[in-house]
């Protein structure tokens, strides 16, 4: 049976993750899950950790200390991965924005219809956002718009955090040399993948915003992606060695 790990990054989400894990382990498929904490004051470490009891088969756990980004948080993953012989990797948000009862389909892209690497997305079949305010949506559909424009890939939602990849995609990824944080890391994988010759493919998803805890979204976030998407097509990209 083909090896599923749903890396989810977390930095206060003890109102979500024991609801979210569990709905993950309900689907069928026997998904595995690496949370991946960022040192939350609120105890969301300690509640995996009481959770791995009921899956210690299934349910990982990394604390780091401190917030260290996003990206950097899905590198550790993508790295604890690979050295335990995954095959597909998914990138998934603790709050319920990305239902998991999508996985299955985001994994058929790949393992049935021939992806790579396969995209939740909030944009490829018009605006599939509920419950964020209208400047968020804009925003967020605008850099969409911006980074195709800017780096002329076809891929509709480049900002989208709910991800499927092939294990080949991130072994030929240098994943050391993935240089943005935020969520222009985002950007900078979906881009390097396509670059990298990989086919990737767009699911339509309905984003909801979150009903508990706080976003983590920032100014600084954007503005990061926004000059990070410049440098990128000014970049040589090599696959790693």
């Amino acid at each position: 049976m083909e090896k599923k790990l749903v890396i989810i990054p977390t930095y206060n989400e003890i109102e979500n993750i024991a609801k979210i894990i569990r709905a993950v382990f309900a689907l069928e498929g026997e998904f595995q899950i690496l949370v991946i904490d960022d040192g939350s004051p609120d105890g969301t470490a300690a509640a995996v950790k009481s959770l791995q009891a009921e899956w210690p088969e299934r349910l990982h756990l990394v604390e780091r200390s401190g917030k260290l980004g996003l990206g950097t948080a899905y590198v550790t993953g993508f790295k604890w991965a690979l050295e335990r012989d995954y095959d597909y990797i998914f990138e998934m948000d603790a709050d319920f924005s990305h239902n998991p009862a999508d996985l299955p389909r985001l994994l058929a892209a790949c393992s049935q219809d021939g992806a790579d690497l396969s995209v939740g997305s909030r944009y490829c079949n018009g605006i599939n956002v509920v419950n964020w305010p209208l400047g968020r949506i804009m925003m967020s559909y605008c850099a969409s718009l911006y980074v195709r424009a800017a780096l002329g890939v076809k891929i509709y939602d480049s900002t989208a955090g709910f991800v499927c990849y092939s294990r080949k995609v991130l072994e030929t990824i240098d994943l050391d040399a993935v240089k943005m944080k935020g969520y222009g890391f985002q950007i900078e994988m979906k881009y390097t993948a396509k670059k990298l010759g990989f086919k990737i493919a767009e699911v339509p998803v309905i984003f909801i915003n979150r009903a508990e805890g706080t976003s983590k979204m920032s100014s600084g976030i954007f503005g990061e992606a926004f000059w990070g998407v410049l440098g990128l097509r000014f970049r040589k990209l090599h696959p790693a060695k």
